[in-house]
């Protein structure tokens, strides 16, 4: 009777999560013939490995930069007031532009800097031309920008429970000792962070690494990203669909994110100790 309660999430897990990655893993290794490596093979190929390199540069650096800021407005948030209005329109806008992507968000970026948005028409006017080294918005540098947008509430959402659970004990205790703001910070209130801000970051990096929308509705021409290179391979205007290569190049996402996920879970392990 106990498991009833997690039936429906198991279920889910296994038709969303389990059934698809089979598939993947199974595709991988499906040939006309009979089982093959042909498929995780052909990954090796130069405009593939590329294309890795660009989604965990673009994943890295996406995170990088939610993380730092998003840790910094949640800090923000956290010494304010827990029940005070700011901080409940601040999360509840973090929720809802955690989620805001696709073809929404990379449209608001091409209307605002794009090669005839406003603010970038604004700052040509004014003798600055923001593609005066090229058409940065359409490639690896412009989607890092445009992640940025939903990482940063996402950071928030995730770092924020972490920094509510330091408890002013601790640095009450800290100052008479004779501590100051750096010994806290340097001695208390980091090492017991860390493991969150970097399993958040972790996160984050997961996060950009599956992203497809948003990428696909910048991104119009070649697959600079994996999940751009999945969709090439299953959608072909001249009839060349590839899908166990498809189906490798998932399996290989589903290997760097399941590794990322497995350092998130440990972080998140060790952040749950003191947070009880």
């Amino acid at each position: 009777m106990a498991w009833l309660g997690v039936a429906p999430f198991l279920v889910y897990v296994g038709l969303f999560l389990l059934f698809p990655t089979a598939i993947a893993v199974a595709g991988a290794f499906a040939g006309p013939h009979g089982p093959t490596f042909a498929n995780i093979a052909a990954l090796n190929q130069g405009y593939i490995r590329t294309a890795f390199l660009n989604s965990v540069v673009l994943s890295a650096a996406s995170a990088a930069i939610g993380a730092v800021f998003g840790a910094l407005l949640a800090y923000a948030l956290a010494t304010g007031k827990p029940t005070g209005p700011l901080r409940r329109l601040v999360t509840s806008a973090c929720g809802v532009l955690a989620q805001f992507g696709g073809v929404t968000l990379a449209f608001a970026f091409i209307a605002t800097i794009g090669g005839a948005g406003l603010i970038y028409t604004w700052l040509q006017s004014h003798g600055i031309d923001l593609y005066s080294g090229g058409v940065w918005l359409y490639k690896v540098p412009g989607l890092v920008l445009v992640y940025a947008y939903f990482q940063i509430p996402l950071m928030v959402l995730v770092f924020l429970p972490a920094l509510d659970g330091i408890r002013p004990q601790w640095r009450e205790a800290t100052e008479s000792l004779g501590g100051g703001t750096w010994q806290y910070w340097r001695h208390v209130a980091g090492p017991l962070l860390r493991p969150a801000f970097v399993g958040a970051a972790l996160l984050l990096f997961a996060n950009a690494f599956s992203a497809y929308a948003t990428a696909a509705a910048l991104v119009d021409q070649g697959g600079i990203v994996v999940p751009l290179q999945i969709s090439n391979a299953l959608t072909s205007e001249v009839g060349l669909v590839q899908v166990n290569l498809a189906q490798a190049l998932a399996l290989g996402m589903v290997v760097v994110v399941a590794a990322v996920m497995a350092l998130y879970f440990q972080l998140q392990r060790r952040t749950a100790k003191w947070l009880r």
